[in-house]
């Protein structure tokens, strides 16, 4: 198994070694309004040609989105306009500290689930997911046990047939 896991190992520590003391920092109230901003104009761009309403109606479907955006905007520049006072007047600002390496695998998890997802779908055989994504997260969380990765494998197996065959649940 060693041999195996041991490039694994490799890249991970070069990995670990370029970005494990990188940090990025950034305001997070100014990010975080100006990202929303953004969502909430684009939003109501586009929710008139995706609700359409008859003319009739006092209140329609587009009522409640549209204010849910509104409420959002206000919120988003609330927060915009305290952060761009508080850099006016010389304050410190909040600020969020991300690690790369930490992202990466984070990013390296969302991408095992994605591809859980996808092999599930594609093969209609959910028991070829759950092996990978097990397998993938073994891998990942760099267990060296064998005996682990066989009762794994049998374990989302036997999940398959119980829901399969024994409850008839087609997934």
């Amino acid at each position: 198994m060693n041999s195996i896991l041991a490039p694994l190992d490799a890249i991970r520590d070069a990995t670990k070694a370029r970005l494990g003391d990188k940090n990025f920092s950034y305001p997070s109230n100014l990010t975080a309004g100006l990202v929303c901003a953004i969502i909430a104009i684009i939003m109501l761009m586009v929710i008139p040609s995706q609700i359409e309403i008859s003319e009739k109606d006092a209140v329609n479907g587009r009522v409640f989105p549209e204010l849910l955006m509104y409420l959002m905007l206000i919120c988003s520049l609330v927060l915009i306009g305290k952060d761009l006072y508080c850099m006016a007047t010389k304050q410190p600002l909040q600020m969020k500290t991300i690690n790369l390496y930490v992202e990466l695998k984070a990013l390296i998890i969302i991408l095992i689930l994605i591809a859980t997802y996808l092999i599930s779908k594609y093969t209609e055989l959910f028991v070829l997911g759950g092996i990978f994504c097990s397998i993938a997260f073994l891998v990942f969380f760099n267990c060296r046990k064998p005996l682990y990765y066989a009762i794994t494998i049998s374990i989302a197996i036997l999940i398959w047939v119980a829901f399969k065959f024994g409850l008839g649940v087609n997934f």
